[in-house]
């Protein structure tokens, strides 16, 4: 099925499927070129990027270019909840000229300031820290400085990743935070972790349509979300759990996303994403069947 070839968005894929960026055991051996080549051949137009990939511009064009593929964006991890505007330029130089270079439009922005001490992602859910209600308008402040130069200097769109463990993971905390930032400031629509965070993503389409710049195609499975929250397990543990997983495999429905694209005419790519066990879920034959999943809901 080809139905996004002559559409204004585009289909991509995360090299999560094969290499977790946070756990260096999960498909920590696998080869960059393995990433590219069933991202092709699975029919993707696009990857983001992903730890091991050289951070180099001329390497990086010659790897994409050898598979047809382009840099659909890559993550950044901010300290704006900590930090000053001018030091948050400076610490992304090198990454937004990167994806600059290549031809990128958005830049993914998570928030890792305001976590828990040590390792943030393996402390038990319930022990996520959050900003006080008297915080969010001086962050969101420093949010729409940063976005502001970001895009000035490199041309580059700030996506905002909702996230578990991070200080906007609930649909209150997102609104909070957006209610408060300028246009500026885009928004990342993560189906996942909206749907991990206790809420339907379609309330981000309804109340934030116009400030969605890049998308996360991520499914969760529920029996294993409900495992995790009762039994207050890590972020980390849950990945190894398998709470996530790719589009089709999980308990969300992507009509209302699909909806949303067609009626809006959204411009940007659609990437599909699950932090998962590569040894347990074949890579290949799971973003295969989600490419096709996804593209169902268009035909």
């Amino acid at each position: 099925m080809t139905a996004a070839t002559d559409t204004a968005w585009r289909l991509g894929v995360s090299p999560l499927s094969w290499t977790n960026d946070v756990l260096a055991d999960l498909g920590g051996e696998t080869p960059v070129e393995t990433c590219l080549v069933e991202a092709a051949e699975a029919g993707y137009a696009g990857v983001e990027l992903g730890r091991l990939f050289p951070r180099d511009a001329a390497k990086l064009r010659s790897l994409f270019g050898a598979h047809d593929l382009a840099l659909a964006s890559g993550w950044h991890s901010g300290f704006l909840a900590e930090r000053d505007v001018a030091a948050e330029t400076a610490a992304v130089e090198a990454h937004a000229r990167l994806l600059a270079d290549l031809g990128a439009e958005v830049m993914v922005y998570g928030e890792c300031g305001r976590m828990a001490a040590g390792s943030p992602l393996d402390v038990g859910m319930s022990g996520r820290l959050t900003l006080d209600a008297g915080e969010v308008g001086d962050y969101a402040g420093r949010l729409t400085e940063f976005a502001r130069r970001l895009h000035g200097e490199y041309g580059l769109r700030l996506g905002y990743h909702h996230h578990l463990m991070m200080v906007a993971e609930t649909f209150d905390e997102i609104s909070a935070l957006f209610d408060r930032t300028g246009p500026e400031v885009g928004l990342l629509l993560d189906t996942g972790h909206a749907a991990a965070g206790g809420f339907d993503y379609a309330r981000l389409l309804e109340r934030f349509g116009d400030r969605i710049v890049h998308i996360h195609l991520k499914d969760v499975r529920p029996d294993m979300m409900a495992e995790v929250r009762a039994h207050d397990l890590s972020f980390n543990d849950g990945v190894r759990a398998g709470m996530f997983t790719v589009p089709g495999d999980g308990g969300v429905d992507f009509s209302a996303l699909a909806g949303f694209v067609r009626d809006t005419g959204y411009r940007g790519w659609l990437v599909v994403e699950a932090e998962q066990d590569p040894a347990k879920v074949p890579p290949l034959p799971a973003v295969s069947r989600a490419r096709e999943h996804v593209l169902s809901f268009f035909a």
